[in-house]
């Protein structure tokens, strides 16, 4: 029997706290934060831009719990498409802000066995966050995110004008 998608809210959040003002130097700070996270021994790196995408690096530690994201674009959207398995829909959250797009989830498990001879207790738990810079032409009001069967796909629409084509003419020179 095929299970019904669940859809889950994609929270927003103001693009800067209540009060603060907008800092020449932020942009600069996150260029640097990024020159510091793109750093790899061995010169061994992964990809930072794809389809528009600015994708967060996961750092070394994280690189084991965070899960792989597979980003497609469509003639009309984007899609995310992440495999979470055995993370239930309520322990994954979406938050947009500042054209910031953030996945965050965490998964936990309890394993007790009690036999004649032996007891065992297990605990195993672990969280992550991927985050996305949005490409110019996402429409953020219309942004949709489901998860079925350990699977959650977050659906990018795009705006009419990102969906518009202009034919350009070649003129001879």
């Amino acid at each position: 029997m095929a299970e019904a998608a669940t859809k889950l809210p994609v929270k927003k959040a103001s693009s800067q706290p209540e009060g603060a003002e907008w800092s020449p130097f932020e942009s600069l700070r996150r260029e640097v934060d990024r020159l510091f996270d793109d750093f790899r021994p061995f010169n061994w790196r992964l990809p930072s831009r794809v389809l528009g995408f600015e994708a967060s690096r996961p750092a070394r530690l994280e690189w084991e719990v965070a899960p792989a994201i597979d980003l497609a674009e469509k003639e009309d959207s984007y899609e995310i498409t992440a495999e979470l398995p055995g993370i239930d829909e309520k322990n994954v959250e979406i938050k947009l802000a500042n054209h910031t797009l953030t996945i965050n989830g965490e998964k936990s498990e309890e394993k007790e066995e009690k036999r004649k001879n032996y007891y065992l207790s297990e605990r195993r738990y672990g969280s992550f966050q991927r985050s996305f810079q949005l490409p110019e032409g996402v429409d953020a009001d219309r942004i949709e995110a489901t998860f079925a069967k350990g699977v959650l796909k977050v659906n990018l629409p795009k705006t009419a004008e990102a969906k518009a084509e202009k034919k350009i003419t070649v003129k001879a020179a």
